[in-house]
């Protein structure tokens, strides 16, 4: 794919991202990454969700990216308005996306199933 950052890589399960894309280590079970901009009201309110999720549920890690500062990775991904929320299981690979400011409960039913193998 032209345009992709060099460790983006797309799949039939879906990209996968790894840190150097995120400038932040994968959590040991998944990792939540959300795409936010300076200006969003709700990015705000989506950052203290996934933070308390990451800080209840072992092995996950929360990342969150400046969708003005990686344009190339936003436009791979194929992001297109924040919050954006990416859910990666434990090998970086994308297995729940979502836009706009997620529950609590659904964020942790995503981590749920992200983490027993069975998200599609």
């Amino acid at each position: 794919m032209s345009g992709v950052p060099s460790g983006v890589s797309s799949g039939g399960a879906g990209e996968r991202l790894g840190a150097r894309e995120l400038g932040a280590e994968l959590g040991a079970r998944a990792t939540l990454v959300q795409f936010s901009s300076a200006f969003c009201q709700p990015c705000r309110a989506t950052r203290r969700v996934l933070a308390d999720v990451a800080a209840l549920v072992p092995g996950v890690a929360h990342v969150e990216i400046d969708a003005e500062g990686a344009l190339e990775l936003v436009r791979a991904l194929r992001v297109d308005k924040t919050p954006t929320v990416l859910v990666l299981d434990a090998d970086g690979r994308v297995v729940r996306r979502a836009a706009g400011q997620p529950r609590k409960a659904d964020v942790i039913a995503a981590l749920g199933a992200a983490m027993s193998g069975s998200a599609t």
